[in-house]
């Protein structure tokens, strides 16, 4: 299953691997698999990492004949000290260099936020803090339109096929769209149960932007970070619904979180390091939610974002 991405036709599977939290000792192997598996889409970020062991896996599953580069769609994304005009192009050409691709299919703003510009030759990838001693950020003034123009030049140049969008709130994407001469392919937004985003979602689908979820689970993903709202709800994994619903279906929770993303047709970017699960994940779209399972699933949100910039250092409220 597919979605095809309004400025280039491409399509874009609805279900991919997500590369966030993936450890650099076993990332190479883990892309190899997910790609054995089954998986075609791997998202990815120079803020993980990760990529070029992301790179080594496809490129060792390229060598062995499991797959075709062009059968393939990477996601990476650019973060936020590289915003400025100066630097935009350069730092998505080294994310391609990590990689060891000579394009990506789609290629994301990360955040929302221009964070000061730390040299990747001092400390790569340069993280949240911009002094790690003081436990502090440095932010500079560098408009989302400022950006945006070299997201295009990327696309214009051949080094990306799709470019796109995380984390942003409603206003700033109608706001782009005033100025956008390539509009954003793709919204990758915080998406489970107990954040549904209604609005945000009918607003893409308005403007022709697909919408990927990450952290479908909800807490789970945060709850090795030692996240406080993590530690403290009530993990949907293990939810009454959605357990309930999985045994009269004979699925697992997991495939049942995912389906309510994608029979919606969001895409989803779920992670596992154990074989079954992969399977169970790529292979969770062979059956359909009721209209009412739909509904009562929504209805347990309640809000609860769990990546906010406004618990980073810096506190950024940029959903406020």
């Amino acid at each position: 299953m597919s979605v095809t991405l309004k400025h280039s036709g491409q399509k874009m599977p609805l279900v991919g691997f997500g590369l966030w939290k993936v450890p650099t000792d076993s990332c190479a192997d883990t892309v190899y698999n997910a790609i054995k598996v089954g998986y075609r889409l791997f998202d990815g970020a120079q803020d993980y990492g990760n990529e070029k062991e992301a790179g080594e896996g496809v490129r060792r599953a390229i060598a062995d004949g499991l797959v075709k580069r062009e059968e393939l769609f990477i996601t990476s994304k650019l973060w936020n000290t590289f915003h400025s005009k100066d630097h935009v192009l350069e730092m998505t050409k080294k994310s391609l260099a990590d990689w060891g691709l000579d394009y990506f299919d789609l290629w994301l703003i990360h955040f929302p936020i221009a964070q000061k510009y730390v040299d990747p030759a001092v400390r790569y990838p340069p993280n949240l803090l911009f002094d790690a001693d003081a436990g502090t950020m440095e932010f500079e003034d560098v408009p989302i339109s400022e950006t945006w123009a070299e997201m295009e030049k990327a696309v214009e140049l051949g080094y990306t096929k799709n470019i796109g969008i995380s984390n942003f709130a409603g206003a700033l994407i109608i706001d782009l769209l005033r100025y956008a001469k390539i509009p954003p392919a793709v919204l990758q937004i915080e998406h489970h149960p107990y954040l549904t985003q209604p609005q945000i979602i009918a607003l893409a689908e308005q403007r022709g932007i697909a919408v990927t979820a990450y952290s479908s689970f909800g807490p789970q993903s945060f709850l090795e970070l030692g996240h406080p709202l993590a530690q403290t709800v009530g993990l949907l994994l293990e939810a009454d619904l959605i357990s309930s619903i999985a045994k009269a279906r004979g699925k697992t929770p997991a495939q049942v979180l995912l389906r309510w993303a994608t029979q919606r047709g969001i895409a989803v970017i779920p992670k596992s390091n154990n074989r079954q699960r992969l399977a169970e994940n790529l292979n969770h779209v062979d059956f359909d939610l009721t209209p009412e399972e739909l509904e009562k699933i929504s209805a347990l949100n309640v809000g609860l974002r769990f990546n906010d910039p406004a618990d980073w250092p810096g506190k950024i409220y940029i959903f406020a």
